[in-house]
């Protein structure tokens, strides 16, 4: 039986912190993880930008609400709902994501969460666990499932590396030319097409 974990970002919305670029204008909260490896490096120099902006929780949070599922993720969801479990595996923050996950239909959702001073200043995170995407996939293994797993990011690749079956979803040529051994689909069709074959 397979189950199927899937990056949220990229893959069914937005990246958020880009939204968050082009609403604010600052260009260097564009960096993301399909940019830089290193999850923790890259969340210290945002916590380091925003505070330097003087932008909070809910200055983010107003941008999140504003963002829609890209076209046929709906469709895609729905379709795999109806031949495998789905679980959304993130590096987004609980804070930011429940805007999106009710527009999505309320997959199931692995992710992390932020921490606030007094006056909605971000000040740290917290991360589920360490390598959390690869951790779900060895849990669901574990448990005797066959998992299906697909992101677009130098933070999905532990996890498609350790699934039974990886895929790169619409990912930037730099990950494509670092991980030439995964297969690449550039639409939701062809991930269907990639998909089907093991949950038909």
């Amino acid at each position: 039986m397979y189950v199927i974990c899937s990056d949220l970002e990229g893959v069914f919305v937005p990246e958020v912190w880009i939204n968050v670029a082009e609403k604010t204008g600052i260009n260097e909260l564009r960096r993301t993880t399909r940019d830089e490896p290193d999850y923790n490096k890259l969340m210290k120099e945002r916590m380091t930008i925003l505070d330097a902006h003087g932008l909070k929780l809910h200055d983010i949070q107003k941008v999140i609400a504003q963002i829609r599922p890209l076209p046929g993720a709906l469709e895609l969801i729905d379709w795999i709902k109806e031949k495998a479990q789905l679980i959304v595996v993130s590096d987004t923050f609980i804070q930011f994501a429940d805007p999106l996950m009710k527009q999505l239909g309320r997959p199931t959702l692995f992710c992390h969460t932020l921490i606030m001073d007094e006056t909605d200043r971000i000040i740290d995170y917290q991360l589920r666990q360490p390598d959390p995407k690869r951790k779900t996939v060895e849990a669901l293994q574990g448990l005797k499932y066959k998992v299906i797993a697909m992101g677009d990011s130098y933070n999905d690749i532990s996890m498609l590396k350790q699934a039974d079956v990886g895929i790169l979803f619409c990912p930037p040529q730099n990950v494509i030319k670092d991980y030439p051994e995964l297969p690449v689909s550039e639409d939701y069709e062809t991930l269907k097409k990639l998909i089907f074959p093991y949950i038909s």
